[in-house]
């Protein structure tokens, strides 16, 4: 289908988008990589007479260090997340993830911030974002505020980005030595969703378990973090008897949608498959 008629608009800077978004109000949509807004304008789900496109603001754009923080702009692709030497050494979970993130088409023009932005539980950044313990950047009229990823998705398509703010950049902190680190996703074929995914980035102290973060993917109506399962792991020994009783943890939270990829039961089986797998790898990578 062919989208209805609308206005489009090319700023060149947060501040003219930010004016243009107070312009135009509730008519205005923005436009990242667009591969979640078009296809539904194509649909007619939405129909926005004005979209404020962001491609053309290369302060949005690039991955640099401050300090202990790595800093990526919202309109960075998923392409340059994995090519980054600086994410390869600071935070390798990104990129080794993002290889797993649709295919190179889409991964050549789809961005992080519009990935995080839409709020879609199918989406593999929410839950990256949350394992990860990134902080969000998002810019108004009034000026910037910050927003843990775990205070940020509050459910499908709905976040904590206010309808005259911008994402503008996520701040992850850099991996300490020894992390381990890990994204599983089951998915039906490339360029798929997930069925069920989860992140995991862990430190040990010998065999025990000193650090640790989990996120699932596409199990609720928004990305999860498994905070049961982190309190069951923490301060003991890895066991497969400990990792099964964090699955089941895992396993509670989950409240899937069913579709064509499986129904409940199969999707939180997954989700409790993923995270086993996930939890394996990070631990191996900790040496």
């Amino acid at each position: 289908m062919i989208p209805p008629a609308f206005d489009y608009h090319a700023p060149t800077s947060v501040a003219e988008a930010l004016k243009l978004m107070g312009q135009l109000g509730s008519d205005a949509k923005l436009l990242a990589g667009g591969h979640s807004l078009l296809p539904m304008m194509k649909l007619r789900f939405a129909q926005p007479e004005h979209l404020i496109d962001l491609n053309r603001i290369d302060s949005l754009r690039g991955i640099r260090e401050e300090g202990l923080v790595v800093v990526i702009g919202a309109m960075t692709v998923e392409s340059d997340l994995i090519s980054s030497p600086v994410l390869q050494a600071k935070v390798p979970l990104l990129p080794e993830a993002a290889r797993l993130i649709a295919d190179p088409q889409v991964r050549n023009r789809g961005t992080i911030g519009g990935d995080i932005a839409h709020g879609d539980p199918g989406n593999d950044h929410p839950a990256l974002s949350i394992a990860l313990d990134a902080t969000f950047v998002l810019q108004g009229p009034s000026g910037q505020r910050q927003v843990k990823a775990d205070a940020f998705f509050h459910g499908t398509y709905m976040t904590e980005l206010a309808d005259d703010e911008i994402l503008v950049e996520i701040r992850i902190p850099a991996f300490q030595t020894k992390t381990g680190y890990a994204y599983e996703k089951l998915k039906r074929k490339t360029g798929d969703w997930a069925t069920a995914g989860a992140a995991v980035v862990m430190r040990m102290d010998g065999d025990k378990v000193s650090q640790v973060r989990i996120a699932l993917t596409n199990v609720a109506a928004t990305a999860l973090r498994a905070d049961a399962a982190e309190t069951a792991l923490l301060g003991n020994r890895l066991t497969e008897a400990l990792i099964t009783q964090a699955a089941a943890k895992v396993m509670e939270i989950c409240d899937p949608a069913e579709d064509l990829r499986g129904d409940r039961d199969y999707k939180t089986a997954m989700a409790g498959e993923m995270f086993k797998r996930a939890i394996r790898k990070a631990a191996a990578r900790c040496q």
